[in-house]
């Protein structure tokens, strides 16, 4: 065949399109809430005129940016994203929508072993497919790169205030948060600052209840996450207390909060006498340590749970210590970490968006949707970025955009060791073709 009919030939059949650098975005459909974008027009366009990456989106009204600001970025719309080797999303893809060979990155919520979607990882798997998780895109040294963390602590936070003012309600004493929104509420995070920023004012010169006076708010953890939410509670007056200075706290002024910050030698001691506290050695063998928060518990009106858990780690609020310890100054948890039965203990279930909080009874152990009734309040939202989309995507879509052209020009042709995705997408690869990579091997006992 003649070069130019070679040409012709590639240039008006199928083969052609498939050499083009296509991405897909899938919709968000796993709650009603979920508006996020992994990637936003700004980026998109970048993607386009810098590197020739096109983008396919599946039509959704509800995303956090418009078809429009799309389309002008140089998008395209299609329901069918079968031409697009590579689809994005945020949340899990369903089941039924995985297609054979194809890349797909969202958060995948397997690395834990997590039952209800191990189904999906095996369906990756049996199809041949590419996983690529945002939870694991990570730097040499660990520290992920790719998160909506901040958000989930700035939605957090707006959200504990809003619930703190209810449950002071709910007992009895009217106060100035029952004016904050639900973070859902509030058109972005400016919208919300400012609003924060004149009840503060007002907290200054009016005061909250005295009764319930010195107000001070614990802060679990010193992250991503923890900072988000530090950065809404620091728009209030405050004073920032050390956590060895909580016993010997008098003040009762009542037109301002304290705020402490609990890292983990604050929270756990060595279960053996003779040894001390190590951080590194606290990480590598938690079952070591056991946990001395109960001391810290007695002094809190609230806490904001914003720490990384899992079953190894010593729990930090036990229905135990509860149980013994009734009618305590502590009125409401907002767990953003949300790990169900995990660091706080009685964090049963997560919670939608429009119905955040439940009151745990530690007498009978029972939970009452809502902010009244006897016990702790819990708001566990598991879901809190989706309260700020358009905030959040924003961040996100900052930090993966420069990820995608290695992405997309990598060679799977290639087998996994040699394949050339940059070195921070290669630790997030769990599936590779069909195949769980080295570091995620440990699965197949979960898949079992």
């Amino acid at each position: 065949m003649y070069p130019g009919l070679i040409y012709h030939f590639l240039l008006t059949n199928k083969y052609w399109e498939r050499m083009e650098k296509i991405i897909g975005i899938r919709r968000e459909d796993k709650n009603i809430w979920e508006r996020r974008v992994p990637l936003i027009p700004k980026h998109i366009k970048e993607l386009i005129d810098e590197h020739g990456i096109k983008t396919i989106l599946q039509p959704f009204p509800k995303r956090a940016f418009s078809e429009d600001e799309y389309r002008e970025a140089g998008a395209d719309f299609n329901e069918d994203l079968s031409s697009c080797p590579i689809v994005l999303a945020v949340k899990e893809i369903p089941i039924n929508l995985i297609d054979h060979g194809k890349t797909y990155i969202f958060f995948s919520h397997t690395i834990k072993g997590q039952d209800y979607n191990m189904p999906l990882l095996k369906k990756l798997i049996d199809e041949r497919c590419t996983l690529i998780d945002y939870e694991c895109i990570k730097d040499a040294e660990g520290r992920r790169l790719v998160f909506f963390g901040k958000f989930a602590g700035v939605a957090g936070m707006i959200d504990a205030l809003h619930g703190y003012g209810k449950r002071l309600k709910a007992l009895g004493f009217e106060n100035l948060f029952e004016g904050v929104k639900p973070a859902y509420g509030y058109e972005d995070m400016l919208d919300a600052k400012k609003h924060l920023t004149a009840i503060g004012e007002k907290i200054k010169s009016e005061g909250l209840p005295a009764q319930k006076a010195p107000y001070v708010f614990g802060f679990l953890g010193y992250g991503n996450v923890s900072k988000g939410a530090q950065e809404i509670f620091n728009i209030l007056p405050f004073e920032e207390i050390d956590p060895n200075d909580l016993p010997k706290l008098s003040d009762n002024n009542n037109r301002k909060l304290y705020k402490v910050v609990f890292k983990e030698e604050d929270m756990v001691k060595t279960k053996d006498e003779n040894s001390s506290f190590e951080l590194l050695d606290y990480f590598n063998h938690p079952e070591k340590y056991a946990s001395k928060f109960d001391e810290k518990i007695p002094y809190l009106s609230a806490i904001i749970n914003c720490i990384f858990w899992s079953e190894e780690y010593p729990r930090f609020l036990t229905k135990e210590y509860f149980k013994n310890n009734p009618g305590g100054k502590l009125d409401v948890i907002c767990d953003i970490t949300c790990d169900i039965d995990g660091a706080v203990e009685f964090t049963h279930k997560a919670t939608p968006s429009d119905n955040p909080a439940y009151v745990y009874n530690p007498n009978n152990d029972s939970f009452t949707d809502g902010y009244s009734g006897k016990g702790i309040v819990d708001i566990a939202v598991d879901n809190l970025p989706a309260e700020l989309p358009k905030d959040s995507s924003v961040e996100f879509s900052d930090s993966l955009n420069s990820f995608i052209p290695g992405i997309v020009d990598a060679d799977l042709n290639l087998p996994f060791d040699n394949v050339n995705y940059p070195d921070e997408i290669k630790r997030a690869v769990i599936v590779y073709k069909g195949e769980l990579t080295p570091d995620y091997e440990y699965l197949k006992e979960y898949l079992k």
